[in-house]
């Protein structure tokens, strides 16, 4: 293409012909009554005369200019064409880890046969009974699953603008198919898969910024737990009838959860009882420490506690969030009496969560659906009279010292070849343990040193002692 030469004066003259030209055109379309089609017909008549005209330099220019960007267009047809098409025939489901269900797809990863074919994988030592599981790492990864090809993309990235550093994570599965029913049978298959899991085993969960398991946990075995006659059955018989009537609270519109307290002295049961229930019946147990949240942070965590769970307070009565209230001359007269010298503020009159927003997450409207409350006390009488209103402790269980007969029935668990007569008389020669804890320590200290062989079982009667025959 050659290059023509063009003084000041000719430009000028062409750049208004091109202003005119470009006005008229603007009229034309703003015209009412002006069809679109005779609009478009002049503004190509319009580029006609530009490019024929007789400054090829402008004319060239924009000749490259429109060439350019048809080219760059063109270029991206074909990508665009393909992700239309593939919207179009797949279906996707996104699972974030801020999701109670991004665990259960790790769990139900561990199931699948495709698993041991993945070559780029993640160690993973956070999954139900598993001390190092492999998962499959951050990528793309593909699979055949239900009849249908399947690929899973895993996300990862750093948060580390905020003063903490979090890890966010993200799964994306796609498969060929357009009805969403695909998509929930495969979820229910992942719901049931977490379900058969949680169903046989028992977790205790403590929380940390989030619920974190316990790995070093084993529950309780109910028959390790030894209690006064019927008291044990009683209480299993309350918690089978609370979960075999879920459909008759919906019907009432009752709240469906159930509210337990274990109280006495220390030393007598209550921890191991709440521990070997839930592991009787399948349930998890999500341990609470008032002393770790506010209102709004219980709200959040009690969200998150998972279905057919136990929600253990601990101790409620050293929180301050469960000592019952002074009335109100008490109080007027604690507010007016000065300080003792050095005595600080206690930090939870103004922090840590309110008996409001305890009471709230027990039967408000934050209250989870299908859980055990159980709650333990050393002073039931330092408990707030609106925490044990019906609704919030159904059941009541008072575990005090230990009988003749708990005791005499966890000797025998820990020397079964001791005859009954051998265990009563070791009680009756050991009344300084009043609780099972102590009396308990008592009979470890016996085992050990019957295995270093210090003493032998059954222990030697004294010759004053008549043997039953």
């Amino acid at each position: 293409m050659s290059l023509v030469a063009c003084s000041p004066a000719a430009l000028h003259v062409w750049c208004g012909t091109f202003l005119s030209r470009a006005r008229d055109a603007d009229d034309n379309l703003l015209t009412p009554g002006r069809g679109r089609l005779e609009s478009t017909c002049k503004m190509f008549e319009l580029l006609k005369r530009m490019l024929a005209g007789q400054n090829q330099f402008a004319s060239g220019g924009l000749l490259l200019m429109i060439i350019g960007g048809i080219s760059v267009y063109l270029r991206a047809v074909p990508l665009k064409a393909w992700e239309w098409f593939v919207d179009q025939v797949t279906m996707m489901i996104t699972i974030k880890d801020d999701d109670a269900a991004f665990v259960w797809v790790k769990e139900w990863f561990l199931e699948q046969k495709f698993l041991k074919r993945i070559r780029r994988v993640d160690v993973d030592t956070t999954l139900r009974g598993r001390n190092v599981a492999l998962i499959p790492a951050p990528g793309h990864h593909w699979f055949w699953h239900a009849g249908r090809p399947f690929r899973v993309d895993f996300y990862r990235t750093e948060e580390t603008n905020s003063s903490r550093p979090r890890r966010h994570e993200l799964l994306a599965f796609r498969t060929i198919g357009r009805k969403q029913s695909f998509l929930s049978q495969f979820v229910a298959e992942i719901v049931e898969c977490h379900r058969n899991n949680t169903a046989i085993t028992s977790w205790l969960y403590v929380y940390d910024d989030g619920w974190t398991r316990v790995e070093g946990y084993s529950p309780r075995f109910l028959d390790s737990v030894v209690l006064k006659a019927g008291e044990k059955e009683h209480l299993m018989k309350d918690i089978e009838k609370f979960r075999k009537a879920r459909q008759r609270y919906r019907s009432l519109g009752v709240p469906y959860h159930r509210g337990y307290l274990l109280y006495g002295p220390p030393g007598t049961g209550k921890t191991s009882l709440v521990s070997a229930l839930a592991e009787k019946f399948g349930m998890s147990i999500y341990a609470m420490n008032l002393t770790q949240f506010n209102d709004k942070s219980l709200m959040s965590a009690m969200n998150d506690v998972g279905q057919n769970s136990v929600i253990l307070f601990e101790d409620i009565d050293c929180m301050k969030t469960g000592k019952t209230r002074p009335n109100p001359d008490q109080w007027s007269v604690e507010k007016q009496m000065p300080k003792k010298p050095g005595e600080k503020e206690d930090p939870l009159d103004r922090f840590g969560v309110t008996l409001s927003g305890l009471l709230n997450v027990l039967d408000g409207f934050s209250a989870p659906e299908n859980v055990l409350f159980f709650m333990t006390s050393n002073q039931i009488e330092m408990l707030d009279r609106a925490l044990l209103r019906p609704g919030r402790i159904d059941y009541r269980l008072y575990l005090g010292k230990a009988t003749e007969q708990q005791k005499t029935e966890l000797y025998r668990r820990f020397f079964p070849q001791a005859s009954m007569f051998d265990a009563q008389w070791f009680v009756e020669g050991h009344p300084e343990t009043e609780t099972m804890a102590e009396f308990q320590g008592l009979l470890l200290a016996l085992e050990e040193a019957h295995e270093s062989g210090s003493i032998t079982l059954p222990l030697q009667l004294p010759e004053s002692q008549p043997v039953a025959e």
